[in-house]
């Protein structure tokens, strides 16, 4: 009985020693299970192909390959990347840029991975090659790049100008899991810390030396919670739905200003200038609005349609032609103030304090006034042509 030992084409590594009995296809079958490819072709030492099992002899050494033609095993570290042996060398072609790394490398940092386990083993995944035996990975390279660095190194550096989410992504896509969590910790501390504290006087103070008197000064829905910005020009600032609560406004200029839907509430506007003012629906309850000017000589009206003025003190203010349409003034003071054609359709003034005031040519249709105080009324409501 002739025996003989068997090496996978172009390799001199793992041969198996087999007997050879029956026909050439009886010692090709052999060979596919001892190596675990299909064999077709049977090579001698010299590269001689064998088609007669006659021509065996004893001892002989043979090459069996799948079809390929002979590879002499002494260039098997030059050409095994060519025919898919295992080697640690290897280039990965990650959407179109090559990398050329280790098996090592993408294996050894991250064993639990799916990248270590497409390259653990040669071709487990059938992964696909381009023309120059690159494997094929449909991904970004621009992220990638990071990757490989991580696992050559073990340290995590993105280069300036790399969104780090999209580094996040491919580690995800690839299994990386110990990446992943250091790029989700490097994402959160990149974002800014959130700052609710209150903008100052000072600040606001450089905000306007630095804005032309032509341009809007945009401030809308900043927190000037408490801050102290009396006697200050602020004429045509949009404060929309800004938070001026607790706010020191004393004799501010604040004449044509957008203060729709802002917080006003406990805030302190006495004398201040606010003609022509938009105040929508703006919460000042507990405000002080005493000796407030709203009157524009030029008629431009100020509009408080809808605010809550629950409380607000306004004594003395001058409130000519305002529009103070289903406002809410419970319980407000409004004592000697000028309410003359002013508009006051629909609003409460439940126990309101309208003493002394002037309301010629006012608009109370529908107002709500149960236990409103009118003593010493400048225009008395029974006076139908002046009251409306």
């Amino acid at each position: 009985m002739r025996r003989v030992t068997l090496f996978i084409n172009g390799t001199s590594k793992n041969g198996k020693v087999v007997a050879v009995y029956g026909t050439l296809p009886d010692l090709l079958s052999v060979a596919s299970n001892k190596l675990g490819i299909k064999a077709s072709c049977l090579y001698n030492a010299k590269g001689g192909l064998i088609d007669d099992i006659a021509l065996i002899r004893d001892d002989d050494v043979l090459y069996v390959s799948e079809g390929d033609p002979f590879i002499d095993p002494q260039t098997d570290r030059d050409t095994a990347h060519q025919h898919g042996s295992h080697t640690d060398w290897l280039t990965l072609n990650i959407g179109g840029r090559p990398f050329t790394t280790t098996r090592s490398t993408l294996v050894s940092k991250e064993p639990d991975s799916m990248l270590a386990n497409m390259f653990r083993e040669t071709d487990v995944w059938g992964n696909k090659r381009d023309e120059r035996g690159a494997y094929l990975i449909d991904r970004s390279p621009e992220y990638f790049e990071p990757i490989l660095n991580y696992l050559r190194h073990g340290q995590l550096i993105i280069n300036e100008g790399i969104n780090l989410r999209g580094v996040l992504e491919e580690a995800r896509f690839f299994g990386m899991e110990r990446l992943a969590e250091q790029l989700e910790s490097a994402i959160k501390n990149s974002q800014p810390p959130e700052d609710h504290s209150p903008i100052s006087r000072k600040e606001l103070v450089r905000f306007l030396l630095a804005t032309p008197t032509k341009s809007e000064l945009r401030c809308q829905g900043l927190n000037f919670s408490g801050a102290d910005l009396s006697r200050l020009d602020l004429r045509y600032i949009n404060f929309k739905m800004a938070n001026l609560s607790r706010c020191n406004l004393m004799h501010a200029n604040l004449c044509c200003s957008n203060l729709e839907r802002a917080d006003l509430s406990g805030a302190n506007l006495d004398g201040a200038n606010l003609q022509g003012v938009k105040m929508l629906c703006t919460n000042a309850e507990g405000a002080s609005l005493r000796g407030c000017n709203f009157e524009d000589p030029s008629g431009l009206k100020a509009n408080l349609e809808g605010a809550n003025l629950k409380g607000v003190d306004m004594e003395g203010s001058q409130m000519t032609g305002i529009n103070l349409r289903v406002a809410t003034l419970k319980n407000a003071k409004l004592k000697n103030c000028n309410l003359r054609g002013a508009t006051l359709a629909g609003t409460d003034l439940e126990n309101c304090d309208l003493s002394g005031c002037d309301l010629q040519e006012a608009n109370l249709r529908g107002s709500n006034v149960k236990g409103a105080i009118f003593e010493e009324m400048l225009t008395p409501l029974h006076m139908s042509q002046s009251v409306r």
